[in-house]
Formats: C-alpha cells, structure tokens, sequence
C-alpha cells in the first residue's frame, strides 16, 4: 500500500480536505522503517508527528495496559500535528513495520501557507470534536 490521497482521506483530521489539498500533503511524508519491538512513540514524551502504517504491526498500550493492534492502513499521532503535549499511547512494533511519517513542523508550515487548507482542517477537526461529544438523552 502505497500512501495516496485516498488513504489520507480516510483519516479523519483529513476527511474535509480537498482532493487537491491531500495531493499536496501526500509529498510531505516519509517512509520509515522499525524493528521488532521498536517504541515507535512513547505515552507521556512529546509527540513529534503522524504516522500510517503500510505494513506490518503495533501495540498499542496505555498506562501499561494493551488496547489494540494497528495494521496496515490505520494511523496514529494526528494529536501531535497540532499539539506537542505529552502521548497519550506507547506504540511498539509487534512485527517489522514501515510507516509513512509527517512531522509537525512541515504539517504546520503547509497549514500556515494554504488558508483554505487551515478552514478544511477546521471543519474536519469540527467533526471530529462533534462525533467524540456525548448525546444529550
């Protein structure tokens, strides 16, 4: 699985951009590769950037306790795009893995550049924000 902008349209910070917008974001990532056992991130240090998974597979843990497995396709550390703050998850590879990796810092600069860009994130962070709100009963 190659990283397009289909894939990229599956994640939900990135469900409102524009075909146009995701093609301009899919050069700003880069393939990374881990071992077996790799602390890809670590719950409570910085977050430094998004990942998607090509292949391979993580666990993920959270106060030393297992949560899921990550496989091809899904993602994690979109929080970090926007927020520097402590993980909130340990991620460790249960298999070589290789990732497509954006980092904060060219995420933001193509943010700050492209206003129509920042407005679709926006919206997208909208919903994201409306679906994790409780129902009222």
């Amino acid at each position: 699985m190659a990283l397009d902008a289909d894939t990229l349209k599956q994640v939900p910070l990135f469900s409102s951009l524009s075909g146009e917008d995701l093609e301009e974001l899919v050069p700003l990532f880069n393939e990374r590769s881990f071992a077996i056992g790799h602390e890809i991130t670590k719950e409570g240090a910085p977050g430094f950037g998004f990942f998607v998974i090509e292949s391979g597979t993580a666990r993920v843990t959270v106060h030393g306790e297992d949560r899921h497995s990550l496989g091809p396709g899904d993602y994690f550390g979109e929080i970090a795009l926007l927020d520097p703050g402590p993980r909130l998850a340990t991620i460790t590879t249960e298999s070589p893995l290789v990732a497509h990796h954006l980092s904060a810092t060219e995420f933001r600069n193509l943010v700050k550049g492209n206003a129509a860009l920042s407005w679709s994130l926006l919206e997208g962070l909208t919903t994201i924000l409306r679906v994790s709100e409780p129902e009222d009963d």
